[in-house]
Order: C-alpha cells, then sequence, then structure tokens
C-alpha cells in the first residue's frame, strides 16, 4: 500500500515541528570571559539545602561557552569557576541566557541579558554588596578610633549612620519583593542577610505575600516550599510568643467575648465556666472553616454531654450568610459575632488566621490551641473520660 505524497509530507511535517519544539523547550546559558581561555567551567542547579552538579565545558579558545538545559519553572542556577568564582543565575524554562565577565572579577563584575529573573538577582547581590561595604567602612572607623578622645561622639554619629543605611537596605529589599511577589527572585531577597546571623527582612508579613503568591504559581518548587514552611513555621511562633505575652499580662484566664447568638442574645464565654471549652474562630465564606466544622460537629455529638461546649465566633460581616452556613452546617453548639468581623475578639486572641481555636479547661484557662480532628480527640478524651 502506497503512503500519498500528500500524508507522507505531513508525517515529516510533524516530526520536524516536534523536533524543533524540543529545542525550544530547553534555555541556554552562553557567554564569554575573558582572559579563561581553556579554563573549564561549571553548571549547577542550586537546590534548597544543596547543589547539583548539571554540566560542564572548556572554555574556548575565544573565551566563549555554551550550556542547554531545561526546567519546568523558574529555577536558581550557578555558573562556576571555582568554589569562590560562581555567578547566581534564575533561569526560566525557555530564556536565552548571555552572560559577559572577565575572570578577574568574575563574580563581581559581570553582565547578564536575556533572563529577568537573573538580572533581579544581580539587581539583589550588587545592592547588598554595596551596602556591606559601607556598613564595613564604618566599623573600620570604629577600629580605627577607638581610645580616640573624640571617639563617643564619632561612635555614636556613625553608629546612626550604620543604622540608617541597614534601614534603607531592608526598605529596599521590602519594597523589591512587595514588587514582584510572584518572582522567584524574591526568594533570594527574603533569604538575604547583612551577615552570617541577621536576616535583611524581618517583616513576616512581608514573606506571607510573597510565600503564598509564589505557593499559587509553584507549589512545587522546592525553594517555594521551603519558604512557605518557614513562613508558616514563624507565624505560628510568633503566634505563641504573643499568647504567651497575652497569659503573662491577663493571667491564665482567657479575654472575656460577650456577642450575640443569631437570635440577638448576648452570651459570654464566661458564663461556661466549669466546663471544657472549645474557642472557635471561622468564617461562613471559608471553605477550610466550613470543612473543621465536620469534625467539630463529630468532636460535640461524643463528648457534650462530659462536660464539653463550643463557642465558635463568627469573624463575618454578613448575617444572611452566617446564619446559612449555621443551619447547612447544623451548628447545635454556641455561635455568636456581631457581623463586624467580630475584630475585638478576634484582636485579643491574636488571630491571624481562620480557622483558629483555642482549648479552655473549666476555670477559661487556655491549655492547648489549634487543635484539628485527632489531636482534638485525644485532648478532650484525656480531659473528659
Amino acid at each position: 500500500m502506497k503512503i500519498s505524497r500528500l500524508i507522507f509530507a505531513g508525517i515529516i511535517a510533524t516530526i520536524l515541528i516536534a523536533g524543533c519544539s524540543k529545542e525550544e523547550d530547553m534555555f541556554s546559558i552562553s557567554g564569554k570571559i575573558t582572559h579563561a581561555e581553556g579554563q573549564t567551567i561549571y553548571l549547577e542547579e542550586l537546590k534548597v539545602a544543596s547543589s547539583i552538579m548539571i554540566d560542564s565545558v572548556k572554555i574556548d579558545k575565544n573565551g566563549t561557552f555554551r550550556f542547554t538545559g531545561k526546567t519546568g519553572i523558574p529555577s536558581y542556577y550557578l555558573l562556576k569557576l571555582s568554589e569562590n568564582k560562581f555567578i547566581t543565575l534564575l533561569v526560566d524554562s525557555v530564556e536565552q541566557v548571555v552572560v559577559e565577565a572577565d575572570l578577574a572579577n568574575f563574580e563581581r563584575n559581570y553582565r547578564v541579558e536575556g533572563s529577568l529573573g537573573s538580572v533581579q538577582v544581580k539587581t539583589l547581590n550588587d545592592h547588598l554588596a554595596t551596602t556591606r561595604k559601607r556598613l564595613d567602612s564604618i566599623q573600620s572607623l570604629h577600629n580605627l578610633y577607638r581610645g580616640n578622645p573624640d571617639y563617643r561622639q564619632l561612635r555614636q554619629e556613625w553608629d546612626q549612620a550604620y543604622d540608617s543605611i541597614k534601614q534603607a537596605q531592608t526598605e529596599f529589599s521590602t519594597q523589591f519583593v512587595m514588587s514582584n511577589p510572584f518572582s522567584m527572585a524574591s526568594v533570594l531577597a527574603l533569604y538575604q542577610k547583612f551577615d552570617d546571623q541577621e536576616y535583611i527582612i524581618k517583616d513576616l508579613h512581608t514573606m506571607r505575600v510573597a510565600a503564598s503568591a509564589l505557593n499559587t504559581i509553584y507549589p512545587n518548587s522546592g525553594h517555594v516550599k521551603a519558604l512557605y514552611q518557614n513562613t508558616v513555621q514563624l507565624l505560628q511562633e510568633e503566634q505563641n510568643a504573643k499568647l504567651r505575652q497575652m497569659i503573662q499580662e491577663q493571667g491564665e484566664n482567657s479575654p472575656e467575648i460577650v456577642l450575640p447568638d443569631p437570635d440577638g442574645n448576648e452570651i459570654a464565654l464566661s458564663s461556661l465556666r466549669g466546663k471544657i471549652v472549645l474557642l472557635q474562630f471561622w468564617s461562613a465564606l471559608d471553605r477550610n472553616s466550613r470543612i473543621l466544622n465536620e469534625a467539630l460537629a463529630e468532636a460535640y455529638r461524643k463528648y457534650k454531654n462530659k462536660g464539653f461546649e463550643i463557642y465558635q465566633v463568627s469573624v463575618d460581616d454578613n448575617r444572611i450568610e452566617w446564619v446559612s452556613a449555621i443551619d447547612e452546617d447544623g451548628l447545635s453548639w454556641i455561635n455568636v459575632g456581631d457581623m463586624e468581623g467580630s475584630n475585638l475578639a478576634a484582636r485579643n486572641y491574636n488571630i491571624q488566621t481562620i480557622p483558629y481555636n483555642y482549648l479552655l479547661n473549666e476555670d477559661g484557662e487556655i491549655i492547648a490551641q489549634n487543635l484539628r480532628g485527632p489531636g482534638l480527640d485525644r485532648a478532650l478524651s484525656r480531659l473528659l473520660n
């Protein structure tokens, strides 16, 4: 059976297109390094806690080199001549990156084109390098003039200048992240340090903005996963610290809440003394809150006759949606809310996210927080069985 010329031509075209698409799906990193002829240059992918060798090539007699590779998401790479001579690149899937440098100052003074992420990385690193030089200069003045009769006055001026430089760097880095929350370069900005100990950005709000944004589009990135987990951990630590402070300031007893139920009857949290109480903050519009209601219903059925009660505070501002959710989810425990977000109650209990809860003992003392599913059941079983 003969294949028609038209069909055969179509097959050939398909093969050619497939071949072209494979090439087009690859990124390239090429460039020229003067005075580095004959040396080996390495390409490593930078992971969260290590780097992986991808390839190596000899720089030719003209100082040029070229790498190709594949990546499904923007990824960090190191272009290395030695352990101390490397350039950090942030390369996307089909970018054609071009690097130019000189061997003598390879890592400090290079040019990069064809990659927005890599340009952003260079901007961040260059700005930090300038900041560190200025800080080192002030530190050198301290070392030089220590013991001088005027040192005390000079020290005060230099300390102010030192703090001002650091503040300017923090503002620059924070502005970068807030302006580029969906850029993987923001991961670098968030983890840059003034020295071995002090992070430039300490604001958890900035971290949360970037972590949430990046997690929506690059959830499988190792760097994004690490950032997201780290942010959640730090937010939890902050929550715990504020809880400890609240307990220290107000004693073990939980702050009072008096809010109306759907019928308009005001119910005080303190009226439940003598019972084990789960103080639950939620929203009718929050999917996770609604899912958690199912687990709470099971716990309530199991322990309500043993001295367990739920005091559920809505942070909603729409009464119809709130009441509808109570009916739809079959919530038979205490539900309260002022339909103004219950802002005072949420603020007093430092609620940063929902759903969130505190477990109170018979005396109204906070004994646990943010219990879910099996964790809540174990706590109630220990207290009520």
